[in-house]
């Protein structure tokens, strides 16, 4: 990591015994690869955050929201800025009739299976999602026929630009395949959705078969789940597959033999090695077959695009 430029250190200064120097950031993705970040704080509640809006005000600081870092990849080299993590009072989950908020870092099978238990369905397919509420409502996290957009009604956000709080209507923030108009400043700190009533024992049954289809046919181990958006009206993993890329190995890191939308890093491996890859494999699809496929990973220190990546 190189020296911290003025404008980061003195938002670390601001920040004071909050903050942390040179703290682990790959280590904390589900890739479990990858370097530190320059400057790391973790908050608890809504007016944390705001002190950390105060801090960066006027100043060209990078920023990113950790959750459970299970969509990115962390560059071996790190990353000089900030890396916003939340503690604590985001926890809570909260069901009103029809209507759940779950705080941001309520991870998503835990609020699957809550829900499915209360009766309630619609958010039975985040069982296999190893996230974080707010980050599927940054992504639109999605899978088996349904994604965050479907039930959701609206989440509180944090501008750490401006310094506001604010609810947000879920048309307000634009949702499509895997992203919303969320900028890397916009904290989600909670979320609400509508769901169906019914049977907790139907929502149990869906639970279980989706668990059972994720465990054979989708790889444990080191990975980000899916690395490619599915293009239009077609499969990323089949077009990987059909490429002949199944078990394409750089250095440390290698595209899945089980499903070829994942890329798997070894134990110890090396995330550039892991963007490699991603490369290859975009670059080989491309080739193939004329399609740009388009990363949901969101890659972090990196110089420049790594494969179609943002």
């Amino acid at each position: 990591m190189t020296a911290a430029p003025d404008g980061l250190r003195t938002v670390g200064e601001a920040l004071g015994d909050r903050a942390r120097w040179d703290a682990p950031f790959g280590a904390r993705s589900t890739y479990r690869v990858g370097g530190s970040a320059a400057l790391s704080v973790a908050v608890g509640d809504e007016s944390g955050l705001l002190e950390v809006a105060r801090a960066l005000a006027g100043r060209s600081v990078a920023v990113v929201v950790l959750g459970r870092g299970s969509n990115l990849l962390v560059a071996d080299r790190g990353f000089d800025g900030l890396v916003v993590s939340l503690e604590g009072g985001f926890d809570d989950v909260v069901i009103d009739g029809p209507e759940v908020t779950a705080g941001a870092s309520v991870s998503l099978p835990v609020l699957a299976r809550r829900t499915a238990a209360a009766g309630l369905h619609g958010l039975e397919w985040a069982v296999g999602v190893p996230g974080s509420v707010g980050g599927a409502v940054r992504m639109n996290a999605g899978g088996h026929g349904s994604d965050t957009a479907a039930t959701l009604v609206g989440a509180r956000v944090v501008d750490l630009l401006a310094a506001t709080v604010a609810d947000v209507p879920a048309a307000d923030l634009a949702p499509a395949y895997r992203r919303t108009s969320l900028r890397p400043t916009d904290v989600v700190v909670a979320a609400t959705h509508r769901l169906v009533p019914g049977d907790p024992e139907a929502g149990a049954r869906t639970i279980a078969e989706i668990v059972r289809w994720r465990r054979e046919h989708q790889p444990g181990g080191s990975n980000a789940g899916s690395v490619f958006a599915n293009p239009p009206g077609d499969s990323a993993g089949r077009l990987i597959e059909a490429a002949g890329l199944k078990g394409l190995r750089i250095g440390s890191a290698e595209v899945s033999t089980k499903h070829a939308n994942f890329i798997q890093a070894d134990e110890g491996g090396s995330a550039d090695d892991v963007a490699a890859v991603i490369a290859a494999v975009r670059d080989a699809v491309r080739d193939a077959t004329g399609v740009e496929l388009r990363t949901e990973v969101r890659l972090i220190g990196f110089d420049g695009p790594v494969g179609g990546g943002r």
